[in-house]
């Protein structure tokens, strides 16, 4: 049973299956060859998916895609700029140092990568950085949405073992903070013997219009954490009220959402949700009833 599971698993890896079916796919055969019900892996795909605190995935989905679409994080973009883009290699900075911010309030590297590559990796190329660069630094800074909370696959890790999210979420602050500052460091370094970026502050808004035009912008990771660690609401609560709030924001305020728009945020959010929840069930164990392997993914970010 284990070498048809485990030959499955490599095959599927071989033939580049993506992770979460190869995984299911060798479990369900194992429960085949053990001859046991195959309802079994049914019974444990929903009961791994059935947890009150992964409704907060789709919804911090959501609300990086409405924060990208309702101009949100432009004018993030625009307020880190005018912090650290007045110096060489301000621009990747401040890719950093906006990756940093909409990571707080998406908790998705995926998201993250949309919402601020869609401005900044055009603004770098036209400033003369080369689009490896570009690439890269938007990947690497992206990324920092694994660590800043609320971050997903804090989530994920926080269901799969069973240990306190809000907690996950305190501990990801400073490893994340020292992160990004080492990221922004090395950037300045990077770009001064490169060459790069002697231009980057054109165009820069004072830090005070910035920070108006980004006012709205900003309350919301105050809001979100705030709420999370003085207990007014738990984190899958704070999803919901992040998409609230992005919505009256896009809708309201800046009056970049419109109602048309709706369909292809929605869309596209529930898109990313189900590949995300599909890798979300649980890892290849055994089953505590039937003694059987039981899996239908692996924890992915």
């Amino acid at each position: 049973m284990t070498s048809v599971m485990l030959v499955t698993m490599v095959l599927c890896f071989a033939l580049t299956v993506s992770v979460a079916v190869s995984i299911g796919l060798s479990a369900v055969l194992g429960i085949q060859v053990a001859n046991a019900n195959m309802l079994i892996s049914v019974k444990e795909m929903f009961n791994s998916i059935n947890k009150f605190p992964l409704a907060a995935i789709p919804f911090f989905i959501l609300a990086g895609n409405l924060m990208e679409t309702g101009g949100i994080s432009r004018r993030l973009v625009e307020f880190a700029k005018s912090i650290v883009g007045g110096v060489q290699g301000g621009l990747p900075m401040t890719c950093v140092l906006t990756c940093m911010i909409f990571a707080a309030v998406s908790g998705s590297s995926v998201a993250t990568t949309f919402a601020i590559g869609a401005i900044l990796i055009p603004a770098l190329i036209k400033h003369g950085y080369p689009t490896s660069y570009a690439a890269a630094l938007q990947a690497t800074s992206a990324e920092l949405g694994v660590i800043i909370p609320p971050s997903i696959p804090m989530i994920l890790y926080g269901v799969s073992a069973e240990v306190s999210i809000g907690e996950l979420f305190i501990a990801g602050f400073g490893p994340g903070i020292l992160i990004g500052l080492a990221l922004m460091g090395f950037v300045y370094v990077y770009c001064k013997i490169k060459g790069w970026g002697k231009n980057d502050g054109d165009g820069r808004l004072g830090f005070g219009r910035a920070t108006l035009q980004a006012s709205w912008a900003l309350l919301m990771p105050v809001i979100i954490l705030g709420g999370i660690y003085g207990g007014v609401f738990t984190p899958t609560e704070a999803s919901a009220v992040a998409v609230a709030y992005a919505l009256v924001v896009g809708m309201v305020i800046y009056r970049e959402i419109r109602l048309r728009d709706l369909y292809t945020i929605l869309r596209k959010s529930v898109i990313s949700s189900a590949v995300i929840m599909m890798s979300t069930s649980p890892a290849e164990g055994i089953s505590e009833k039937t003694g059987v392997p039981w899996a239908a993914g692996a924890i992915s970010t």
